[in-house]
This record gives structure tokens, C-alpha cells and sequence, in this order.
């Protein structure tokens, strides 16, 4: 049976039955190029050599046979930029030197065949299966052949806590909640479980709600009633049930 935790502190969760993975999303690599048209300007491969150093020291403590991207590895959506062509096969390469890498496509991945070592097993962007849990970037409607799972492992919404009162304000979080099966998958019924990953790109920081722009999930769009939910600060934190959950969705 699989066991899932979240890493203290990161946005990262670990899957573990016969295999340990590592679960990733939404990394965006070269979103600076938005930042730098509205003249926010954090440094030349800063963002790149943060995240390929988080990421490879998880790896060295954990020590997972392989890690799972759940999409959005680069952050223009149609094109290629610059910095992609660049930037993104450095990512792969150094995190396959550490342990297998699987990845499945988000909206922003277009054309990121062109730009993945061999090595890397990139498979179908409606998802992958592990016993009960459909891991998928969140951007599609899951196939009705996926309907015998009860747990769903998503990114793509970049949860953020807003309460302008509160120092979480604008903090990342992790979001899990409970709903009837059947809004999902209309032909079967029960309760499943979604967990909504936080995005590893720590610049989409945003204070005012207003200013902060979040993905849109037709898996999210098609829940009608949330029957439970908790809200997760990075280090693990319950700080919400479903009666704030308009603040983070």
C-alpha cells in the first residue's frame, strides 16, 4: 500500500510502497522573463541553480529511486525561450544523475521533447497511475479509464493562503480535500481524495488576491461540494478547514 508524506518545509511529497518516489510540480523554469517585463530582476541562473540545488539535496537525504514532475517545468506556454533552450536540459541532466526522472506534461510544457535528455521517461499528460492514486498535472479532466482510484495528486493551481492580516499572507500551501467520486468520474460513487500540490517556483508570491493570477482546473471547476478539507502551511502546519477554502482556491 502507498504511503504519502510531505517534506517539512518543502514543497515536495514523498509516494513510497515497493519504490520511493519524490512528487514535484509547477517549477516553471524561465519565468524570469515575466519578471524582468515588469522590472523585477532576481539575477542571471539564480533561479535555476536554486532550484536544481533544493531539489538534489532532498535527493541526496531521501534517497528516492526516482522523482515524478507533475508539469510545468518551463513557463513560456507555446514557444521556446532563450532560456529554456538553456536552462531546462541543465535541470534534467543534473536531477538524472541523482535518480530516474518520470514527467508528466503540464499546459506550459509544449514542445519540451525538444529539450529532455533520452534518459527521461515522459509519458501522457492526462496522467499516471500508481495502485489507488492518479498523479496529473490538474490541467485535464481525467480519463474514465482512471475511475478506480480514490486519491488524485495535482499541481497546476499554485495554491496561496490569502488573509491580509496574517503573517501566512501570500504563503504557499498545500491543499487536501474530500468530495463525491462522481464529480469526477460520474459513473461511480463514494468519496475521493485530491491533494493540490504547491507550486516549487517560490517566486509566485503574491500579497493582494487581486494581483495574483492562478490557474484554473477543470478538475476543481467540476466540484460542486467539498465535503472536508484541510489548508497545510510548507512545514505542516493545519492552519484551515473547508470554511476558508474560497481564500485559497
Amino acid at each position: 500500500m502507498l504511503k504519502t508524506r510531505i517534506i517539512s518545509s518543502k514543497p515536495i511529497m514523498v509516494l513510497e510502497g515497493k519504490k520511493k518516489n519524490l512528487i514535484v510540480t509547477d517549477i516553471h523554469i524561465g519565468f524570469e522573463s515575466t519578471l524582468v517585463s515588469n522590472e523585477i530582476f532576481i539575477g542571471r541562473n539564480t533561479s535555476i541553480n536554486e532550484t536544481i540545488e533544493e531539489l538534489t539535496s532532498v535527493i541526496d537525504a531521501e534517497k528516492p529511486d526516482s522523482i515524478i514532475l507533475l508539469g510545468d517545468i518551463k513557463s513560456s506556454i507555446k514557444n521556446i525561450t532563450k532560456s529554456e533552450w538553456d536552462e531546462v536540459p541543465k535541470f534534467f541532466k543534473r536531477i538524472r544523475q541523482k535518480c530516474d526522472v518520470v514527467l508528466i506534461p503540464g499546459n506550459h510544457d509544449a514542445n519540451i521533447h525538444r529539450l529532455i535528455p533520452e534518459n527521461i521517461s515522459m509519458i501522457s499528460s492526462m496522467g499516471m497511475v500508481e495502485e489507488n492514486i492518479l498523479l496529473t498535472h490538474g490541467h485535464t479532466i481525467p480519463s474514465e479509464n482512471f475511475s478506480h482510484v480514490d486519491k488524485i495528486i495535482m499541481g497546476h493551481v499554485h495554491p496561496v493562503f490569502f488573509q491580509e492580516d496574517s503573517v501566512l499572507n501570500g504563503q504557499r500551501v498545500w491543499i487536501s480535500l474530500k468530495t463525491e467520486k462522481q464529480n469526477i468520474f460520474p459513473n461511480k460513487s463514494g468519496d475521493i481524495e485530491i491533494t493540490i500540490m504547491p507550486s516549487f517556483n517560490k517566486y509566485f508570491y503574491a500579497t493582494h488576491k487581486k494581483k495574483y493570477k492562478k490557474s484554473i482546473s477543470p478538475i476543481i471547476e467540476k466540484i460542486k461540494q467539498i465535503s472536508s478539507a484541510r489548508i497545510i502551511t510548507l512545514d505542516g502546519t493545519i492552519i484551515g478547514d473547508e470554511s476558508i477554502i474560497d481564500q485559497v482556491l
